[in-house]
């Protein structure tokens, strides 16, 4: 009588008559077995209960690592939860498993992570952005550990990159504006002392109204991190100083929506008097009376594509060194 719970893959590889060894593959999602050993060894494993060893198949000393560590700067934004959401998709389908940290967009944090995540012996890392301390990167370097930099692009990368051009992000909707006429534009951003890709699309923004004539009239940068209260208070505190302002775009939709709301507090019409442009195509724009003017990011693609090809370094196979995934800018009706 076979036994229910607690199965090992000897039991399962005793109820089918192949090798433990094929058992395992099957299990693993690998491949050289045909379709009828695969069907009965997933049947025969359904049938006896049993459940994979993932610290065993993660640490076991006589077989590579699945573990993948990803690091973002911060589990509280949508954004990066979808990003995580399409790593963890695509690592679990190639039979691997994630290990998620945070550095709150500190480079030295990123570091300390990373020190402790390679002592777990991982198969590869997942960072976000391509600025890090010299630490991280000898760490790397010197344990040949396969990484992927994500969302903000590098051509350079330590090993590969996926991800798009923030500086970009900013000066294309720096033009857009100025083709719909806005001529007095303002700035709120936040993370002024951490985010270096938030300070890139603002920078690539001031860059294009000073190329098409009309420079950055005035630009209201908070230390706090970006959210709702954050774009109300830095929109207030931004026309205080410049009240002539006919647009203002935000580091995020976030805080857009936070400004979109002041204005509405203050009977000021958007977008007759006042344009309003995010970024991120964030779910919470999705509500909004009017469509918010953002630009939308591939945040789910980024994590399938990175996990993707980290995977497939890790193969020894010869993933493409830089994938760009476009960003795409959103007219919508709010400046």
């Amino acid at each position: 009588m076979e036994r229910k719970g607690k199965a090992s893959l000897e039991d399962i590889a005793r109820a089918t008559g192949v090798s433990k060894m094929t058992v395992s593959r099957v299990l693993r999602g690998g491949t050289g077995f045909s379709d009828d050993t695969k069907d009965r060894v997933t049947q025969a494993a359904a049938r006896l209960g049993y459940i994979p060893n993932r610290l065993a198949a993660a640490f076991g000393a006589d077989q590579a690592s699945t573990l993948v560590g990803i690091c973002v700067p911060r589990l509280t934004s949508g954004l990066f939860g979808q990003v995580l959401d399409g790593v963890e998709r695509a690592l679990s389908r190639l039979g691997y498993q994630a290990i998620i940290g945070t550095n709150a967009y500190e480079a030295a944090e990123e570091e300390a992570w990373v020190r402790q995540v390679s002592s777990w012996r991982p198969a590869g890392l997942i960072l976000t952005g391509r600025v890090h301390t010299a630490g991280t990167v000898e760490l790397l370097r010197s344990n040949a550990l396969p990484v992927v930099e994500i969302w903000d692009l590098t051509t350079s990368p330590i090993d590969l990159s996926v991800g798009f051009s923030h500086r970009d992000c900013g000066a294309e909707m720096g033009q857009f504006l100025l083709r719909k006429g806005r001529r007095r534009a303002g700035y709120v951003g936040a993370l002024a002392q951490a985010d270096v890709m938030g300070r890139a699309r603002m920078e690539g923004f001031a860059e294009a109204l000073a190329a098409g004539g009309h420079p950055l009239v005035d630009r209201e940068v908070l230390l706090d991190r970006p959210g709702f209260y954050q774009g109300y208070y830095g929109l207030e505190t931004l026309l205080a100083r410049s009240p002539k302002l006919d647009v203002v775009h935000f580091h995020n939709d976030e805080m857009a929506i936070g400004g979109l709301h002041f204005c509405q507090a203050r009977g000021i019409r958007v977008p007759e008097d006042l344009g309003i442009a995010g970024w991120g195509g964030m779910e919470a724009a999705s509500v909004l009376p009017k469509r918010l003017t953002t630009t939308v990011v591939p945040t789910t693609a980024i994590g399938k594509a990175s996990a993707e090809a980290l995977v497939a370094r890790i193969r020894g196979e010869a993933p493409q060194e830089v994938t760009v995934l476009p960003t795409r800018l959103v007219p919508g009706e709010t400046a």
